[in-house]
């Protein structure tokens, strides 16, 4: 091989001459005679470079993938000699191989055992184990082969032709018949060798007897020698977890129903006798424990289900028995107070999910649930220890640990809703009418179970805003009361008398003042949502709304300003008032931004310091950003033309674009741009001749000057544009109308007279324009395709 190439391979050097030599070696890997280079040289140890072995094990790997049928005996022996021999070679190995390595060697082992299993290598597994015998060496590579083989035989994300799929299925029958006894025997002796010196073999060896008890017969696992051995696994804190998980799949096995049942229960009463079922336990075991256990309960239930179908009525009695009997260990670790433990909660939404098939409750069963109903009350509780000042990671896990719990609360409301109900409603009352002396943490809780109800109860909501709960000194509780008001605005349609005072908490210290930075930003988006499901009860209220929040509407922080200004002009454009009113408060909303944005301009024309021109230039493009989401109240229903607010939009357009002419922080300047499509598309639905007038000027000195940058935003607005014009010139012109005649003529010498230059900046297939209604207008003569 090219020894050149050979250095190139290490990815420490220059990517373009790696990228020289693996085009190299992907050529060599379809070479005839290549893979025999690579096999000597991995038999012989010809090189030590780990990157150049992994490429041999490649090239084997590709041959015997895809070409192995097409390989003579002998050449198919020598494969088999030379990985054989490389064994042999990592027992004497002083140094171990990366991980890499022995990965890849496993995997064209496993590729090769699929392919001789059945017809020329049935002695493959024996021939392995007497090559590493009990070598941890040897049998870390011995187990990395037989996890490569399951992936080979089992995995499902591996894509097999039919084919394939039956050869596999040779293999497994062939497996069973002739070699399990001997490996399930090799995974004892292993354990018995390495259960206190070598945990990293110890966890490798369980991870395999997971992965192959799902197609093994289950005599060979589940007996007394082999259960001991596990159960003394799961008490060494290092193996515990694979320990765990290997109990999981022994008991996750597909098996029949009344088998499952049985297997069930005796290995309940083993992990009862050893003293696993205490919840005294370390919480590193119980957090471990706690999934096989679930998955147990979930078994029962499962096999249930299926008596139930079959008409098994006696086995099906018997398997709710052992259910009802398992529930209180359930309830206890639902209760416990590590998140870890308690957020296996299958079994509770399946034992749930039975109870609501079942007609008629027990009162063990009634109290099961309400047992079941105030451990999710207790834990939908905030941790005394929780950071609400820096939440980070802890947040994320604590809302999807809520989301889990939220599922079981769900199946309570289908087995009792009139207990659940019964039970917030008393917890909701209780809390909020003592208030003052209860930890902000039931507080809170106690928001949150109303707001995870399917649907508010109006006498709840209204004790919610009446309570005065709002002023409670914790953003938790801020953040959770006006979460809940939001999402019940429809109680607000029905009892509008309550909107005042919920506003007053929006605008005052509550809400938008607050002294927290992040409950002022989160109260943004919740007023604007507000505003927008109640914009018809928001009418009596507007002008006072707007002279409150004046002082708010400032150009920073830009999150809270964007949901700010789009509240405004959406309670504006959806009000009751005339179109001239109208007009008039989105003036004095967007007047001083623009007064503001001047004086930005001329301060950032004469700053020295770039540190402060970027600051500027920021300041700029929020006050764009501002102004562009007030256009987004606009609707088919509510045009810019029916407020009456096209020229408040047009002399924003026009103080904005004085932007682009700045020649310093340009890149941030740019970001003018996406307004012009923005503000036009409002501007040209439903406009007249006037309108059109003041606006191409506009948009032909935008396009003359910055067609390149402006381009892709000038297409955008390009044809709604065209539309507007062409339904201006298509409306009939009297004939003592002479505005309009001049207007026309307007348009069509415009047009005619815009410079070459722009059409860059203009979309070119308009072909469907072409002679559809236009022919009698000024414009057909012009040929929009040149």
């Amino acid at each position: 091989m090219d020894k050149q190439a050979l250095l190139r391979l290490n990815p420490n050097v220059d990517s373009d001459f790696r990228q020289r030599a693996l085009a190299y070696f992907e050529q060599l890997k379809i070479s005839p005679d290549a893979w025999q280079v690579c096999a000597e040289a991995l038999a012989q140890r010809t090189y030590s470079d780990d990157h150049v072995k992994l490429f041999c094990f490649q090239v084997l790997e590709h041959q015997v993938k895809y070409k192995y049928s097409e390989l003579t005996t002998v050449q198919q022996q020598l494969i088999r000699e030379t990985l054989i021999s490389w064994l042999q070679a990592q027992m004497l190995n002083p140094q171990p191989e990366k991980t890499f390595i022995p990965n890849k060697a496993a995997q064209v082992l496993a590729l090769l055992f699929v392919a001789e299993y059945l017809t020329k290598w049935p002695k493959f597994f024996f021939d392995i184990l007497s090559v590493v015998d009990l070598n941890p060496r040897g049998v870390d590579l011995y187990l990395r082969i037989l996890m490569a083989i399951n992936s080979e035989l089992v995995d499902r994300d591996v894509v097999h032709t039919s084919e394939e799929a039956h050869r596999n299925t040779l293999i497994k029958d062939t497996m069973r018949e002739q070699c399990i006894p001997n490996l399930v025997e090799s995974w004892y002796q292993i354990s018995q060798n390495y259960q206190y010196t070598n945990s990293e073999v110890m966890c490798q060896c369980l991870e395999v007897v997971g992965a192959y008890v799902s197609w093994i017969d289950l005599s060979f696992l589940a007996n007394d020698r082999f259960i001991n051995m596990l159960l003394g696994h799961m008490s060494i804190e290092v193996l515990r977890e694979e320990a765990c998980d290997c109990l999981f799949e022994v008991v996750n096995k597909g098996m029949d129903p009344a088998d499952k049942m049985k297997l069930v229960e005796s290995l309940c009463q083993v992990l009862q006798s050893a003293g696993f079922f205490s919840i005294d336990q370390e919480e590193d075991m119980l957090a471990r424990f706690s999934k096989p256990v679930n998955r147990m309960g979930q078994s029962w239930i499962v096999s249930w289900s299926k008596l139930i179908k079959n008409g098994n009525i006696k086995n099906a009695q018997e398997a709710l028995q052992a259910i009802e009997t398992k529930v209180a260990l359930m309830l206890q670790l639902l209760i416990h107070e590590d998140d870890d433990i308690s957020s296996n909660i299958g079994f509770c939404c399946d034992y749930l999910h039975i109870l609501k098939q079942l007609t008629v409750l027990s009162d063990q069963q009634k109290a099961n649930v309400e047992a079941i109903m105030l451990a999710v009350m207790k834990k939908l509780t905030y941790d005394e220890e929780y950071n609400f000042e820096n939440e980070g990671q802890d947040k994320a896990m604590f809302v999807e640990y809520r989301k889990q719990l939220k599922l079981v609360l769900d199946r309570l409301a289908q087995v009792s809703p009139e207990l659940l109900l019964a039970s917030v409603r008393r917890v909701f009352s209780s809390t909020l009418q003592n208030r003052q002396t209860t930890r902000f943490v039931e507080v809170e809780v106690a928001i949150r179970l109303l707001y995870m109800l399917a649907e508010a109860l109006p006498g709840m909501m209204r004790t919610l805003v009446t309570s005065g709960v709002s002023s409670y000194q914790h953003t938790s509780v801020t953040l959770e009361f006006f979460e809940t008001v939001v999402r019940y605005e429809k109680f607000f349609t029905v009892e509008p008398q309550h909107v005042p005072c919920v506003l007053m908490a929006f605008l005052d210290h509550r809400g938008l003042r607050h002294s927290s930075a992040k409950v002022q930003s989160k109260m943004a988006y919740l007023f604007s949502r507000f505003v927008k499901s109640l914009n018809k009860q928001m009418n009596p209220f507007i002008e006072d709304i707007l002279n409150r929040i004046q002082d708010l509407l400032k150009l920073s922080p830009p999150e809270n300003g964007h949901q700010s200004f789009l509240s405004i002009g959406v309670m504006i454009v959806n009000s009751e008032y005339p179109a001239e009113r109208k007009e008039a408060l989105m003036r004095n909303l967007l007047t001083p931004l623009m007064e503001k944005f001047k004086i930005l301009l001329e301060n950032l024309m004469l700053a020295q310091d770039e540190e402060r021109q970027a600051s500027l230039a920021d300041c700029l493009n929020h006050a764009v950003g501002f102004a562009s989401r007030t256009s987004k109240a606009f609707s088919n229903k509510q045009t810019v033309k029916q407020c009456g607010c096209s020229e408040v939009y047009l002399d924003c357009l026009q103080t904005f674009l004085l932007a682009l002419s700045c020649p310093l922080q340009k890149g941030i300047l740019r970001k003018v741009f996406p307004f012009i499509p923005s503000a036009s598309e409002h501007i040209l639905k439903d406009c007249e001749a006037k309108d059109l007038q003041e606006f191409i000027p506009l948009i032909n000195q935008i396009t003359a000057k910055f067609k390149v940058q402006v381009s892709p935003f000038l297409q955008q607005m390009f044809m709604p544009l065209l539309h507007a014009i062409f339904e201006v010139l298509l409306w009939p012109a009297e004939e003592n109308d002479q505005s309009a005649a001049l207007e026309t003529d307007f348009f069509s010498v415009h047009f005619k007279t815009v410079p070459v230059s722009t059409y860059d900046s203009i979309p070119k297939p308009l072909s469907h324009f072409s002679g559809v209604g236009y022919s009698n207008t000024p414009l057909s003569g012009i040929n929009f395709l040149s």
